[in-house]
């Protein structure tokens, strides 16, 4: 389903029709975009039946034009098999990567593919970074929602599996008028793994070393 890109899902975060709309994060009031396009659900469905020995993770630093090539890399070490669904989530991935640096406009890019099957990090938090992009291919979604005056969520809300949301940092230029935290969703004892995709705009590498 495709939302008008002026509409908010939640009060400081804005639905975008597309990836290329990623630079409503811009407007002031904006603490995050979620981005209503998904990816397939075929391509979805492929990667839910993968042995997770087969689902890729890596965690590198690179230029924006070697996303690319790298998740091809990262896949061919993980043993992800090689088709046409392996193509569009490769395809997939470098389109987010690709929108979220037009905005970001960073030298650098730290790109990680995390394969959880545990409680990663269960605690609400805004990330000590400019900002970031999350998308979930595999399980259950980032779960968000406005901090209350203990820190936690008033409600609860989970990004789909597929879709991507883009969430400010800490050190975004600007601060909102609200506070968005979000979270990993618990998933210890349930058997669930799950395969998620993370990129950040790194500005030099020492920066990159040092970050979350």
């Amino acid at each position: 389903m495709l939302f008008d890109k002026n509409k908010k899902a939640l009060v400081g975060v804005a639905l975008a029709q597309t990836a290329s709309d990623f630079s409503i994060i811009q407007d002031p009031d904006c603490a995050a975009v979620l981005c209503q396009t998904q990816i397939s659900s075929h391509i979805l469905a492929w990667i839910a039946s993968l042995d997770p020995a087969c689902l890729p993770k890596a965690r590198v630093i690179l230029r924006p034009d070697q996303v690319q090539s790298a998740l091809v890399h990262i896949c061919d070490m993980s043993q992800m098999p090689v088709c046409v669904e392996r193509d569009a989530f490769i395809a997939h991935a470098q389109q987010l990567s690709d929108a979220f640096m037009h905005i970001m406009k960073a030298p650098y890019i730290r790109l990680r593919l995390d394969v959880i099957s545990h409680n990663a990090c269960s605690r609400f938090h805004i990330d000590a970074i400019t900002a970031r992009l999350i998308c979930t291919y595999r399980g259950t979604g980032t779960q968000y929602g406005l901090a209350n005056a203990a820190g936690g969520p008033e409600a609860i809300h989970t990004v789909p599996t597929g879709a991507a949301i883009v969430l400010r940092g800490k050190r975004w230029p600007s601060k909102a008028k609200l506070d968005l935290v979000h979270r990993s969703p618990p998933i210890q004892g349930t058997g669930q793994t799950r395969l998620v995709l993370v990129l950040d705009p790194i500005s030099d590498l020492d920066e990159g070393s040092n970050g979350a």
